[in-house]
């Protein structure tokens, strides 16, 4: 999951580089990140821990990443990344965490198709691809939470996308963490993908009554695999 691992002093020091830049504006959008080599050499951090700061990075919507290219900032993401701490929900629980989805997350779906634009559909695509390509599950995790969070910043309501970084702060506890390890199998991960494909389907056709059945079907299709009811 994208934060459930303490990361390392080097790569939290590049996290806060550049998140820093791009929150004072010194990291313009499209600004060229160093290379992973030059990050390595310039934080003093192995090259794995480099790429999977870019990788959440890059899932929580601060940077692009072009094969070829190079690493950029990226440009027109409403509020990226993930302002709640986990330390101020800490002691909410994963089933307190789903009963609160499932009042909450349907009643999003009118919201996000009157008000979501073309950038939003296409973050929500990518989001998409990128968890179908995963190969493990914690970067499916990656890109699962940033799909989550592309929806939440398609409602275009500051007040409800904060709402929902203390979702995506709940589930990257270590006890939902665990959760997720334990029951998220191949088989249901394809179930999932093809139920948030569902969901971006309904809304990109702006259908707001499908989109809400759709985000119910999978919540408690979640919430039965995670607790059995």
């Amino acid at each position: 999951m994208t934060h459930r691992v303490q990361l390392q002093p080097g790569a939290q020091r590049i996290r806060e580089f550049i998140v820093k830049g791009v929150d004072e504006g010194t990291l313009a959008p499209g600004a060229k990140i160093p290379t992973e080599r030059e990050l390595v050499t310039r934080f003093s951090t192995p090259r794995n821990a480099v790429r999977k700061t870019l990788a959440q990075l890059e899932a929580e919507g601060y940077i692009t990443r072009h094969v070829g290219r190079g690493t950029f900032v990226a440009g027109g993401m409403e509020n990226p990344g993930v302002a709640v701490t986990a330390e101020s929900v800490a002691n909410v629980s994963p089933a307190e965490l789903m009963e609160a989805r499932l009042r909450i997350e349907p009643a999003l779906a009118e919201v996000i198709a009157t008000n979501a634009t073309a950038a939003d559909f296409e973050r929500m695509e990518t989001c998409l691809e990128k968890a179908e390509k995963a190969t493990t599950l914690d970067e499916f995790e990656l890109w699962d939470a940033a799909l989550h969070q592309a929806l939440a910043n398609a409602t275009h309501n500051r007040f409800v996308i904060r709402v929902l970084e203390m979702v995506t702060a709940v589930r990257e506890q270590a006890e939902w963490g665990k959760l997720k390890d334990r029951i998220v199998t191949p088989e249901r991960r394809i179930k999932y993908q093809e139920e948030h494909r569902a969901i971006v389907m309904a809304l990109k056709e702006r259908d707001a009554e499908r989109a809400r059945a759709c985000i119910v079907v999978h919540l408690q299709h979640a919430r039965r695999n995670l607790f059995g009811y």
